[in-house]
């Protein structure tokens, strides 16, 4: 099978690809890339990166915005046959230098305003910037050519359909984040039920609303070429006000976006225009007096639950019945099966709650330095939740411990571990409690040691040294000691209480 960039370029060469309206935001001219376009610009980059000895299966590194460069190069890396590392720009140094040592990346590529960052992280990883401009350091691509090699090489490639493609970090339960490893499969497969449940359109154009370090992002450049659809790049901002101006401007048919930034476009006067067709909402669950917002306001809002291991979508409900069940994410889409399971492992009855379980095309390789996940077994999610008689999903609980917030996961362990890192913490845990604009925000209860006085300050101060400022707990409450269950273990349940009262 060719790379799907190379297949739509063949069958629909002047389709709009991309839509850089952010440029205009920026001062620039309006761009607007055909297949045939990104796809020429896609081979020339693929000819540049070669020229630094990338070879098939090699992992490069992406610390960079969100802009038609990144899409650009993760074309190029399919061309190569290269392992992309997209990497959350919000993480600190520590933290992206843990993902590029542990996905073994030989190249961190970056852009200008993440060079700094890029050469404290890469460990044995070499840098380059895409983009350099005045007083870059980095060195940049070598030009098309170098070492012999020209564009005309990289044209298109067949893919083989096992490969991986990205591996995707996503939180650990160990404190730890794992990297799980999607290959060009589960890309093809997530894409097709994508389009199977949402339908497609001639004319349809997708907002790139999420991160390309986040699955629900990159998804959307496979769909785009499966279907011929276009990507419309919002400003790098995100202000709530400019999405739903280019909404309206762009003739935006799909978004993805999480509750909170959903919220947020509501709030900014997010209406149906004529082209909007689809409002998927998901990365975290959409409250049911959310979704009764939007079907009062006539919005067509598909809520979905996905998962980085699943390669995004999972399931997803229509608007024509969001609105009569909402809540529910709706039925598994394409060939992917969801059960529900047990503690001994049974399957679980209709309205029962247990483990959610995922198997099908679209489930990953498996986690990297992990045994594989074996595709008969599925994935053990870790979520609670049930299914109806009708066979939607209903999400009960995510996994365990999981904290959402604003649609980014965050794990108590990997907080907590950088708590009791503290010489002054002798214990700590970690909970999420409910916000009305975040679904969730972190808090910390802590036993403080030692003579000083306990300060959140000093404690938020060194958290935001060490970790992402999304995982940096917004509540602190100091004890003397933790609430412990009967056998001994913390109380997580009773912390929570407690910090929320």
């Amino acid at each position: 099978m060719r790379d799907p960039l190379a297949e739509a370029a063949q069958t629909h060469p002047d389709a709009p690809a991309l839509l850089l309206s952010y440029l205009a935001h920026l001062g620039g001219h309006y761009a607007e890339y055909s297949f045939a376009r990104l796809d020429r610009i896609a081979a020339r980059l693929a000819a540049r990166l070669a020229g630094l000895g990338i070879e098939p299966g090699a992992r490069l590194g992406l610390l960079l915005d969100h802009s038609h460069r990144a899409i650009e190069l993760i074309h190029a890396a399919i061309r190569l046959k290269a392992v992309i590392v997209p990497l959350n720009i919000r993480l600190t140094v520590e933290e992206l230098r843990y993902q590029v040592a542990a996905a073994d990346c030989a190249i961190l590529l970056c852009d200008s305003p993440r060079e700094a960052v890029a050469l404290e992280a890469c460990g044995a990883a070499r840098v380059y910037n895409i983009a350099p401009g005045a007083g870059s350091c980095a060195p940049q691509l070598p030009d098309e050519g170098h070492f012999a090699g020209s564009a005309a090489d990289f044209l298109a490639v067949e893919m083989d359909l096992d490969a991986v493609q990205a591996i995707v970090f996503t939180s650990g339960t160990t404190g730890r984040p794992k990297g799980a490893q999607i290959t060009y499969r589960n890309w093809i497969a997530s894409a097709q039920a994508s389009a199977q449940r949402l339908g497609v359109n001639d004319h349809d154009r997708w907002l790139m609303s999420l991160p390309l370090y986040h699955v629900g992002g990159l998804s959307m450049i496979f769909r785009s070429c499966r279907d011929h659809s276009a990507l419309v790049i919002p400003p790098p901002s995100r202000d709530p006000h400019e999405m739903v101006r280019v909404i309206e401007t762009e003739r935006v048919s799909l978004v993805s976006v999480v509750p909170t930034q959903l919220v947020r476009m509501l709030d900014a006067g997010l209406r149906r225009t004529e082209s909007l067709r689809m409002i998927l909402v998901g990365g975290a669950a959409a409250s049911p007096e959310l979704l009764l917002r939007c079907c009062a306001a006539g919005l067509p809002v598909a809520p979905t639950y996905g998962l980085t291991e699943a390669a995004s979508q999972v399931a997803t409900m229509l608007p024509e019945d969001a609105c009569r069940k909402p809540g529910s994410a709706g039925k598994a889409i394409g060939d992917t099966h969801i059960r529900i399971l047990d503690s001994s492992g049974a399957l679980c009855s209709a309205d029962e709650i247990g483990e959610v379980s995922v198997c099908g095309s679209t489930v990953m390789k498996g986690y990297l330095g992990y045994p594989p996940v074996e595709p008969e077994a599925g994935f053990r999610t870790g979520d609670l939740g049930y299914l109806d008689d009708e066979g939607n999903l209903w999400i009960v609980q995510r996994r365990t411990d999981l904290i959402v917030t604003g649609g980014e996961n965050v794990y108590p362990s990997e907080v907590e571990a950088v708590l009791k890192s503290h010489n002054l913490v002798a214990d700590a845990c970690v909970v999420g409690i409910p916000d009305p604009e975040w679904g969730q925000k972190v808090a910390a209860m802590v036993v403080w040691q030692g003579d000083s006085e306990a300060s959140a300050m000093a404690l938020s101060d060194y958290c935001r040294q060490r970790l992402a400022g999304y995982k940096t707990p917004r509540k602190w409450v100091f004890a003397e000691e933790l609430p412990l269950t009967a056998s001994g273990k913390v109380h997580r349940h009773k912390v929570a209480q407690l910090v929320t009262d």
